[in-house]
């Protein structure tokens, strides 16, 4: 794959094209609950038939408001390049606070984990890298982890009752939570994710289907367009692990797989998405910037009990292990109540009676929320 691929013109038909059957396909609308509260069969049906939904203006134009302030805000505090210590004017950066980074860079279009053993290994291939322009800084900002920690509002978001009644839906009423990020998809700069599935544990057990390793929600700061987002194969959260290699040798050594189709988004959108789904995003030489808060659910049988390392150190999801994680899920909701006292209050039931030792609160921010994703429940 060569550096001026990404800019030819078959990569400008094959984003007009995944665009056109992205538009064509029925998974996009409001969010819709029926009298009794379950979620609307259509938006499931369509779910476990591509994979992937477009919830439309999920969030109010204030509650987006102070989303995007709050990310400006952010943005304009993080470190200035990679390593960093101070912002772009020369002020302390945020984050030093944490006892793990969480402003990760990458250099511009470059494709950072593609081909690697990173995130085990899951990227097989690596995308093309387009060159970037010649007054490219070295490196730009390409993700920040444990977001929850460093904006109210998205704990708040995170604690949002139809979003949260949406994974009691499709994960049980004793979902477990997943892991939280940004993603920054600079115009002109912004660095590829390579194709994978997110799955990494569960594909060779017995009794793998399609919510095995859980979803993720999206949700759209400034919206996405096939240059700045994400790109899915609909329907391949039921195929099982793909080989990607082979999938991407079998079409020239191109990157551009055949069927995939962008997410189109606006502002305020949230997209639920199969964390088994192939997916993407290439390299962001679109003049459209795109930011994307990321934050999943699992089902509970799915993490109980599951043993890996984390920080390299073993870990067991044991039942202490997940509801000391889950506070996060209370403390949100609570946020979100104080908030915003007239909406109703989800009610996440592996946690009613503990109301009051998980409200949120400045302590709550110190013993509960700082470096909570030390403790991510990752499949």
């Amino acid at each position: 794959m060569s550096n001026t691929d990404q800019g030819n013109d078959a990569m400008t038909e094959y984003v007009r094209e995944g665009e056109r059957r992205a538009r064509e396909l029925d998974n996009r609308g409001p969010l819709n609950f029926n009298s009794d509260g379950s979620l609307d069969s259509k938006i499931l049906d369509a779910y476990s038939r591509y994979g992937f939904y477009v919830f439309e203006g999920v969030v109010t134009d204030q509650e987006l408001k102070d989303l995007q302030t709050e990310l400006e805000h952010m943005l304009e505090r993080a470190p200035c390049t990679k390593d960093a210590l101070v912002d772009a004017k020369g002020r302390p950066a945020m984050g030093s606070e944490f006892s793990h980074p969480v402003f990760n860079f990458a250099k511009p279009l470059s494709d950072p984990v593609g081909g690697t053993s990173k995130n085990n290994g899951r990227h097989h291939v690596k995308m093309s890298e387009p060159n970037p322009p010649s007054d490219a800084p070295e490196y730009v900002l390409y993700t920040i982890s444990a977001p929850l920690q460093l904006m109210d509002s998205c704990l708040r978001l995170y604690g949002h009752p139809q979003l949260l009644s949406v994974a009691e839906q499709i994960n049980g009423a004793d979902f477990a939570p997943f892991g939280e990020a940004i993603f920054i998809k600079q115009p002109g700069l912004g660095p590829s994710v390579a194709w994978h599935q997110d799955g990494t544990t569960h594909w060779d057990k017995t009794g793998l289907d399609e919510g095995t390793h859980g979803f993720n929600f999206m949700f759209q700061f400034y919206g996405s367009s096939a240059g700045s987002g994400v790109w899915l194969l609909p329907g391949s959260h039921k195929g099982g692990r793909y080989n990607i290699k082979a999938m991407v040798e079998a079409n020239n050594g191109s990157d551009r797989l055949p069927g995939a189709v962008p997410l189109v988004c606006e502002p305020g959108d949230v997209v639920l998405a199969n964390r088994q789904t192939l997916h993407c995003s290439f390299a962001n030489t679109s003049p459209d910037r795109r930011a994307t808060f990321n934050f999943g659910f699992h089902r509970r049988a799915s993490v109980l009990n599951v043993k890996t390392h984390f920080f390299d150190k073993p870990i067991v999801y044991d039942e202490a292990y997940i509801h000391d994680r889950a506070r996060l899920i209370a403390v949100a909701i609570d946020a979100r109540q104080q908030r915003y006292p007239h909406e109703s209050r989800y009610i996440y039931q592996p946690f009613i009676g503990e109301e009051d030792a998980n409200r949120w609160n400045e302590a709550a921010r110190e013993d509960i929320v700082k470096d909570y994703h030390l403790k991510d429940l990752r499949l």
